[in-house]
């Protein structure tokens, strides 16, 4: 009787095991035909390591958290290997048809892990990954991921504007040990592209090149220790997203590769960009209008265009952007720090800006504030501008380019910048003399410590009037 009792238990042991559960606490997966036990996240799961500096309204997710950190593995319960669905990985196949089926039996279960396995190079063609899905859906590139190599190659039929797309998803994971190679050589070399045509110009002719990775009107995501490189255009776009966390990333691209921002985001809120490693041919992180609730920390930019929030207003539209935080942060051989660009004719407003403890080495344009940025030389002044107020600048030390000033502030004629605050910032030459002389234009704001050049073209208190300040609220 013992005997028998003992054999049905580890009957059904063995049964549930080899269901696909939702019970979390229970969790195993198969990795190279081996079993591996993947502890259950305990009750408190890691937060991340600090949180936007005001907290996103009540009605609004917050940054999510890893809920698995130290998983060496994939995540999930359910294992959907791409080289099932028939991928080959010969870096040559084209295993679009493969990933997309992938994806659609993974779409379906929840706790599912999509697997694109080591050693193999995939190559797939610009696709839209589609939701909603079950939650808690895990990519996990440990290959090579790629597209096409270069304009000729790419299907007429496909956009040329974007490669991937993952869109209308919840509570999504893109991770992995591998590599999401952009083969954007050919791209970068296109005659319409900046300063590739003769004597320095750019030539006419159609110059579309694809972002890289684009995340559209989803929420809850985490992208965390994948290596991004190469990418045609933009690396990783998020428009319409709320509570992103992106940590242990590497994104490598050439200095003088056109257009190629790390990552850009645009009507998005509640996010956290950690621990990263960004060098590029663009801007290290740009903001877009629309974002709010943005916290930038530990990440290391270079070279690179620095961190931007804009270029914001073109085209005589509104933008507003709220409570960024970029601190801890290294930015080296840059032709730009942390900068604020906008356009003339623009409304709203960018309030509530932080730029604390930010090492600089050997960049141009340490502190800037554009707001006749224009590339064209056709751009007129014009009367209105958005409101750029409350920006704080603490703790910012390091050497610049001598061949810019290290701060700039160009405000706008008749929307003048207000509440700008400067401590600690101490600017010296990477080599040559130092150049004392800041540029600021209709700026108003308190040096709390001595700043080092001198900026003593800020202007105390505020302006007599802002015009119709109205129309620069958010």
């Amino acid at each position: 009787m013992e005997l028998r009792r003992r054999f049905l238990f580890e009957w059904m042991l063995v049964a549930m095991l080899a269901l696909c559960t939702d019970n979390v606490a229970a969790r195993y997966h198969y990795h190279k035909g081996q079993k591996v036990d993947v502890p259950a996240p305990s009750a408190s799961a890691p937060s991340v390591p600090s949180t936007p500096a005001d907290p996103p309204p009540a009605s609004s997710p917050s940054i999510p958290s890893d809920p698995y950190p130290n998983d060496p593995g994939d995540t999930s319960d359910c294992i959907f290997d791409v080289t099932s669905y028939g991928a080959v990985g010969d870096g040559s196949s084209d295993d679009t048809a493969a990933f997309r089926a992938a994806w659609k039996a993974a779409c379906a279960i929840e706790s599912a892990t999509i697997l694109v396995p080591p050693d193999k190079v995939f190559m797939i063609t610009s696709t839209i990954f589609s939701g909603p899905c079950k939650p808690g859906l895990v990519l996990q590139v440990d290959g090579v991921l790629m597209p096409p190599e270069g304009p000729d190659c790419w299907p007429k039929a496909d956009s040329r504007k974007q490669w991937l797309v993952f869109y209308r998803l919840n509570d999504m994971k893109l991770t992995g040990k591998g590599i999401i190679e952009g083969n954007g050589h050919k791209w970068w070399e296109l005659p319409c592209k900046p300063h590739r045509g003769p004597n320095g110009s750019s030539l006419p002719g159609p110059c579309d090149s694809p972002a890289m990775i684009r995340f559209f009107m989803s929420s809850n995501l985490v992208v965390s220790g994948i290596r991004i490189q190469n990418s045609p255009q933009f690396h990783m776009k998020f428009d319409g997203c709320e509570g992103v966390l992106i940590e242990k990333l590497s994104i490598s691209t050439p200095k003088l590769s056109p257009n190629t921002d790390g990552i850009h985001i645009e009507n998005t809120k509640s996010v956290g960009i950690y621990n990263s490693m960004i060098s590029n041919g663009d801007d290290c992180i740009s903001i877009g209008t629309g974002c709010s609730n943005v916290d930038i920390n530990g990440v290391t930019c270079g070279p690179s265009h620095g961190i931007s929030i804009g270029s914001l207003g073109v085209h005589n539209s509104q933008a507003c952007v709220s409570n960024i935080t970029v601190r801890d942060v290294i930015i080296r051989e840059s032709d730009n720090g942390v900068r604020i660009k906008t356009w003339q004719g623009g409304t709203g407003s960018v309030s509530g800006i932080s730029f604390e403890n930010i090492q600089m080495e050997n960049v141009r344009n340490c502190i800037i504030v554009d707001q006749y940025y224009c590339l064209s030389k056709e751009c007129l002044n014009q009367t209105s501008a958005v409101h750029v107020t409350d920006i704080q600048y603490r703790n910012i030390k390091g050497t610049y380019d001598v061949r810019t000033p290290p701060i700039h502030f160009a405000c706008s004629d008749t929307v003048a910048c207000t509440n700008i605050t400067m401590a600690e910032v101490e600017l010296l030459p990477q080599e040559g003399e130092l150049v004392d002389d800041p540029f600021c234009w209709n700026a108003y704001g308190i040096e709390e410590t001595v700043t080092i050049p001198p900026i003593g073209c800020l202007q105390e208190g505020m302006p007599q009037t802002i015009t119709e300040t109205s129309q620069y609220s958010c």
